[in-house]
Order: structure tokens, then C-alpha cells, then sequence
């Protein structure tokens, strides 16, 4: 059989649709892997990213952290917060966050110290505070960029939250991880193509967010 065949033979099978190893609780499960994994990423890169971009301080050792962050192995980490706390949820974030926080915070910094100093010195010139500099000038200039690191960022924790089925949990890695222990390749294709799928839908939602909040003067630019 061919990939497709295999496709077709995983996507046509009304076991995949029902139950809690069906497609829908499977997807479900990955997306909130996925979620939390992009929002604790978020909580930790915007802020540092926000703060350095506009002081201009931090650069430096943004770069060293990014960069050894991204030297990690995400199944090594995983498998060393396994035997450090145990099988559960927090190991899976563990490395998910690891993997996120570094181009959400380099993007976000780059993006902030990337604006124009003029408006940003004729607001601070009209009096205005340096949080209200931040957020009224900076940040509505530099979200195009900041929303790329958000999709790349989402996109890697998409495509590595099937590391979650290593340790028991669910999610479309259960797929690959069972097809692999069975010799079945109709669920290992099928497990491959739904987080292919995933991604691509991450990517329009992303797109779609950015005409929805980016102002059309910026998207121009």
C-alpha cells in the first residue's frame, strides 16, 4: 500500500471516529497539550521580550538563553523530567515551553527594538509614561513580528506535543506511538497527516488573527 492508501484505509475506519482513541478526543487532547504549553510560553517570553526590547538592555544574554534552549534535545529533557518527577502532565510542558519560549522571546525583543525611534521619541517628547510608550507605540508597530514568533513558536509545540504519548498521555502521538508498537502503519500515517493538518490549520488561524488585530497601515509596510 501507498501512503495514500493508508490515508484513506485510517480516515475511512469509524473506529478512528469514536471513543476515547478516536480522532476527535485524540485532537482535542493535543490541542490543549498545545494551548497550555503556547500560553506559558507566552507568559514567559512577551513580558522579557517587551521589557529588553524597550530598555534595550538584556540583549546579550537573550541571545545566550535562546540559543542554549534551543541546543536542548526536547526527547532527552522529556525523558529527564520523567525520572526527575514522574509521569504526568509537567514533564510533557516541560520541554514544550523550552522549545516555545525562545522565538517568542527573541522575536518580541527584535521586534520592539526594530521600530522607528522617531515616534517613539515624539511620545516620549509629549510627556507620555514609558509604559504608555510601550504599549501605544512600540508594541501596535512590532505585533506583525510578534505574532510571527507566536505562530512559529505554536507551530514547533504542534508538531512536538507527540512526545506526550511517551509517557502514557494522549494526544495525536498516541497514533504513532501505537502504530510503531503494533507494525501499523495505516495509524502511523494517519497519526503523521492529522498533526500535518493541525499545523496547517495553526497557520491560518494565525494569518487570520493578524488581519484581525495588525492595523492595515502596518500590514502595508
Amino acid at each position: 500500500m501507498n501512503v495514500l492508501s493508508f490515508v484513506q484505509a485510517f480516515f475511512s475506519d469509524s473506529a478512528h471516529w469514536q471513543g476515547y482513541d478516536g480522532i476527535p478526543s485524540r485532537l482535542l487532547e493535543h490541542v490543549q497539550y498545545s494551548l497550555l504549553a503556547l500560553a506559558i510560553a507566552a507568559a514567559i517570553g512577551l513580558p522579557v521580550g517587551l521589557l529588553t526590547g524597550h530598555t534595550g538592555r538584556g540583549g546579550n544574554a537573550i541571545a545566550v538563553v535562546a540559543n542554549a534552549a534551543r541546543a536542548l534535545p526536547s526527547f532527552g529533557l522529556l525523558v529527564l523530567a520523567v525520572l526527575l518527577i514522574g509521569f504526568g502532565l509537567l514533564p510533557v510542558m516541560i520541554p514544550l515551553v523550552v522549545l516555545a519560549v525562545p522565538p517568542v522571546l527573541v522575536t518580541t525583543y527584535e521586534a520592539v527594538r526594530a521600530v522607528d525611534p522617531a515616534p517613539v521619541d515624539a511620545a516620549r517628547g509629549m510627556g507620555m509614561r514609558e509604559s504608555r510608550v510601550l504599549f501605544r507605540v512600540e508594541v501596535p508597530v512590532a505585533l506583525p513580528l510578534i505574532l510571527s514568533g507566536l505562530r512559529t513558536a505554536a507551530l514547533q509545540i504542534v508538531s512536538t506535543a507527540t512526545i506526550a504519548a511517551y509517557v502514557s498521555l494522549g494526544g495525536l502521538g498516541r497514533y504513532i506511538i501505537d502504530g510503531l508498537y503494533q507494525r501499523n502503519y495505516e495509524k502511523v500515517v494517519g497519526g503523521a497527516t492529522l498533526v500535518a493538518v493541525l499545523s496547517l490549520i495553526t497557520l491560518a488561524l494565525f494569518w487570520g488573527l493578524g488581519r484581525l488585530v495588525v492595523s492595515p497601515g502596518v500590514r502595508r509596510r
